[in-house]
């Protein structure tokens, strides 16, 4: 598993602290990030991949700096939003998945075969040639879940996913984070998704205030918002 590490990061959004003192190192397969809206915990989710960069202090993916190496890092870490339109953008399914590989190096063949391979995996592949916009909302997570985990990631940060779904589409994409051999870092507002993970993070107010196995942290932030 890759070591994500926040080093005394704060980040400011104008005059607003978004996060505080952070100081964190991730290195379990499975790790949840939780916290009431305004908590900071997409913030910290987008600085792992360097769409975000802190104000101050440090995230580095296994070494690479995150604002430094920022292209290294994205080769390193896909991240899944939560409205996966926002990530479709090819009319077709597997155009949309081949589109990740535009600039892989990879033949045509080698392309399409690569392609047909991550359909299978994710029960696309009768899908392939039907137009994006006719998916359900749960393939369509499903169908942007593929198009980054083509390109070969090692951690994939999830901000998020669930949120757009009803209950069923939910379990199905939380089963499918949650069986990767990939390392996986997912924000949610579902806890009861988080019970095969191996730490989650809570944070409030921009600060981390309680990190630990499930059932613990989880318990600790209910209690926060009662």
């Amino acid at each position: 598993m890759a070591e994500i590490r926040f080093t005394a990061v704060h980040h400011r959004f104008g005059d607003r602290v978004v996060l505080e003192d952070l100081d964190l190192t991730l290195s379990e397969h499975r790790i949840g990030i939780v916290g009431a809206n305004g908590s900071g915990k997409s913030t910290m989710a987008r600085m792992i991949n360097g769409l975000v960069r802190p104000t101050s202090g440090s995230v580095t993916v296994d070494g690479l700096d995150t604002t430094a190496k920022g292209r290294e890092v994205r080769r390193r870490v896909g991240f899944v939003f939560t409205d996966p339109d926002n990530q479709i953008v090819m009319p077709t399914v597997a155009e949309d998945v081949a589109f990740s590989l535009r600039r892989s190096g990879l033949t045509k063949p080698e392309i399409a075969q690569r392609t047909r391979e991550v359909l299978r995996r994710f029960d696309l592949d009768e899908h392939a040639d039907h137009p994006t916009h006719l998916l359900s909302g749960g393939q369509k997570q499903l169908l942007a879940i593929a198009a980054v985990l083509i390109t070969g990631p090692d951690v994939i940060v999830a901000d998020e996913p669930t949120t757009l779904l009803d209950l069923r589409n939910a379990r199905m994409v939380n089963d499918l984070l949650a069986g990767m051999p990939e390392q996986v870092v997912l924000v949610t507002h579902h806890l009861h998704l988080l019970e095969r993970f191996d730490r989650v993070v809570v944070l409030d107010s921009g600060r981390v205030v309680a990190d630990g196995v499930p059932d613990s942290a989880v318990n600790a932030y209910t209690r926060l918002l009662a």
